[in-house]
């Protein structure tokens, strides 16, 4: 059950991240808003990996050609997602297209099941299906109000970072390295290649970008911390789980997040919310219990 409590660090840590972040692109551009995540969380996974090592002493690993790939597919992903889940904070119905880009436990199982091998079990299924409608209802979704343009960058952003995290688990499970060192040299490499792409492109096409960030240098900093810590608890739950099973619990990011919507941005739930928080804890409760099945 290791996955479970990486999980539940990875959702805590991404729910302050988007908050952050949904701050920031009031200020700065998009690009500025999606390096944010990465500037500084390159150095951190470095960090976290020396203690790693020094703690826990294990083989260095060896990059074939296939990890690479797997490496470089999630790093593109990634941006992409991140970069699209920032234009949804720009849309005027942001809520509608983010609760579609939380689509992506549905996409991770799917996509999971038809080229990944990763074949989930019925009671696993209904736990997945239960968590996408659940975040469905706490976005206040409906097709009255839909507008294709954001259902479509929410859809495809979901895509985005299911691909991300099945690639992420397909690096990992490459490595011939114990627990947790895979994870945790999939993510450096990982951070170091969108660090690289992401600043590379940011200079040519933005050069005032760099200006924008020393000037939110703070926010930027906790960016990149709550990211790097997130991406620790995401990578570390997906090695050792279904991509589907972590991201269906990872809902629970949900609670979170209204927990700092309350908290902190003193804007408190609704009472229709209920039902779609009740609903993520069911989904929460279906997926352990079938890992604990599975066991």
């Amino acid at each position: 059950m290791g996955w479970f409590l990486f999980t539940c660090l990875a959702a805590f840590s991404q729910a302050w991240r988007n908050a952050l972040q949904s701050r920031l692109s009031k200020q700065a551009s998009v690009n500025a808003v999606t390096l944010a995540r990465f500037i500084f969380a390159t150095p951190l996974a470095g960090l976290y990996l020396y203690f790693l090592y020094y703690f826990d002493p294990a083989p260095t690993p060896q990059f074939s050609h296939t990890l690479l790939i797997y490496i470089l597919g999630a790093s593109i992903m990634q941006i992409i997602a991140t970069a699209l889940m920032v234009v949804l904070f720009k849309q005027k119905n942001f809520a509608t297209g983010a609760g579609l880009a939380k689509s992506e436990a549905l996409m991770a199982a799917i996509l999971g099941m038809l080229f990944f091998g990763s074949a989930l079990t019925f009671l696993g299924w209904i736990g997945v299906l239960i968590g996408g409608i659940a975040v469905f209802l706490l976005s206040g979704f409906s097709f009255k109000q839909l507008n294709f343009k954001t259902a479509a960058i929410g859809i495809l952003c979901g895509t985005c970072f299911a691909l991300t995290s099945l690639w992420v688990r397909e690096a990992a499970l490459t490595l011939a390295l114990p627990f947790p060192h895979s994870a945790g040299w999939v993510l450096l490499s990982v951070l170091c290649c969108q660090t690289l792409l992401l600043s590379g492109y940011a200079w040519l096409t933005e050069p005032q970008i760099w200006k924008s960030l020393r000037a939110h240098l703070p926010i930027v900093l906790l960016i990149s911390t709550t990211s790097c810590i997130g991406s620790i608890g995401w990578f570390s739950a997906m090695s050792l789980q279904h991509v589907a099973y972590v991201k269906t619990l990872g809902q629970i990011e949900v609670f979170f997040t209204m927990l700092i919507a309350t908290y902190w941005l003193k804007s408190p739930p609704k009472k229709r919310d209920t039902l779609g928080l009740s609903l993520i804890a069911l989904a929460a409760v279906l997926v352990m219990a079938d890992d604990i099945i599975a066991l």
